[in-house]
């Protein structure tokens, strides 16, 4: 028996073959990346959509594979991972190969029309247009507290350069494969995965777009999420592949955008609401991170960051406010630890808000739920 190698891997690649044409799965396509965590094998394949179509059907049998032909596996799990071709350049009116930005594009010109994933209701995003406004956070303590709302809510990390959820929501267990379809862990009430529970907490992804997209798209379609009433999806940050990959990929019921108050902040938040509005994804409304700093020790108020410019752009960009979270260390410490705030410590400032926010979008989601059951 062979050994836990790259070259075991592909042999098993190669073994593997289409009844129909012969074809292995390394003849469709590239190894890309293989992961081997607590004995299991986790195994990208580079390859274009219509060749992935013909290697899709062999998954199955290469994760059995892997787990029987190999000594010391214990499990495998096999996703793809879609490499697009370069479209051709457009020749300008001056001869020139380069293709001109389309800057007057008209809002809603994309839409999104994939599939929801099989038994969930709802999927909302929460985004950003910049990192570091404590986006994920914001997510996190808001399906945790949709969950603490009576909503059966799954929660799945997109941003697959910086996955944090396995830390922030404690969760270190590996997902097990069942008929093909990872299984999510569960925690805190609700459901949840992330790249970061398929790889060592240290290791980087180093993935291309086209990559990064097939992944986002295998976590929505490959997971079996079981009957939710919302999946909350944290979105990596910025305005990119990945942000429009979701919005194609399944129906979005909406957004909620994460800023903090300073101006730098709300520029990209303002292109976040301008995104989704041109790819016809209602905007739930904006929510005000880092609002104000609370003195642990003589609980003096102080706006750090500046103070009301989310409820500010709120209002200029006619979406609802959502509400204010404080920055505190407790915050801090809760997601490092792997309790969110809004179950560690509920009576908190910091609780009593993301309580308050999962409130008001649960009220949204709920009306969304009413009326899709009503059609």
């Amino acid at each position: 028996m062979a050994q836990i190698t790259q070259s075991a891997i592909e042999q098993v690649l190669r073994d593997v073959r289409d009844p129909r044409t012969g074809a292995c799965a390394l003849d469709l396509g590239t190894l890309d990346a293989t992961t081997v965590r607590d004995g299991v094998v986790h195994v990208a394949i580079a390859t274009d959509r219509d060749r992935a179509e013909h290697i899709r059907p062999m998954i199955a049998d290469i994760e059995a594979r892997l787990a029987h032909d190999i000594a010391g596996v214990k499990g495998a799990s096999v996703i793809l991972t879609s490499h697009r071709a370069p479209a051709a350049a457009t020749p300008s009116p001056q001869g020139g190969g380069h293709r001109p930005l389309n800057l007057g594009a008209k809002p809603g010109s994309a839409q999104p029309t994939g599939p929801l994933p099989p038994n969930v209701g709802l999927v909302i995003a929460v985004a950003s247009g910049k990192g570091g406004v404590g986006k994920s956070t914001t997510a996190v303590n808001l399906a945790v507290g949709l969950g603490l709302e009576g909503l059966r809510v799954g929660l799945l990390d997109a941003d697959v350069h910086g996955p944090s959820l396995p830390r922030m929501m404690g969760m270190d267990s590996q997902p097990e494969v069942r008929d093909g379809r990872l299984q999510p862990l569960h925690g805190h009430g609700i459901t949840a995965m992330s790249i970061g529970m398929l790889v060592e907490e240290t290791k980087a992804m180093i993935w291309r777009g086209p990559m990064v997209m097939g992944a986002i798209g295998q976590l929505l379609s490959d997971v079996d999420w079981g009957e939710l009433d919302v999946l909350v999806v944290d979105m990596p940050p910025g305005t990119g592949d990945a942000q429009l990959t979701l919005a194609q990929k399944t129906a979005l019921a909406g957004a909620v955008i994460v800023s903090t108050p300073q101006d730098i902040a709300l520029l990209d938040a303002r292109r976040g609401v301008a995104m989704f509005e041109k790819m016809r994804v209602p905007v739930l409304g904006i929510v005000e991170n880092m609002s104000y700093f609370c003195c642990p020790n003589c609980n003096h108020r102080t706006e750090l960051f500046g103070h009301g410019g989310a409820r500010a752009e709120a209002e200029k960009t006619g979406v609802p406010f959502l509400g204010e979270i404080p920055l505190l260390a407790d915050i801090r410490a809760s997601g490092d630890n792997g309790a969110p705030i809004v179950i560690s410590a509920p009576d908190s400032p910091a609780g009593k808000a993301y309580r308050t926010l999962a409130h008001t979008v649960g009220g949204a989601l709920r009306r969304l739920l009413d009326k899709k059951q009503a059609k």
